[in-house]
């Protein structure tokens, strides 16, 4: 897996336009997009964060 395919916390929260805080909660109440464990740090796949806010969109486009 290369590390460029691999978003820190920060790098993934100014992505969604959110607080870090309010990804950190969501991990907790198991909401968001599916994060992984590398040793002691959190990481997200870009491909599973794009895939997660696809599955968010509520309108539909005409």
């Amino acid at each position: 897996m290369e590390t460029r395919n691999l978003g820190t916390p920060p790098e993934v929260a100014r992505h969604l336009g959110i607080p870090e805080k309010t990804l950190a909660q969501w991990r907790y109440l198991g909401k968001g997009p599916k994060w992984s464990k590398v040793g002691r740090h959190v990481r997200y796949r870009w491909s599973d964060v794009e895939r997660w806010l696809d599955s968010q969109s509520g309108g539909r486009v005409a």
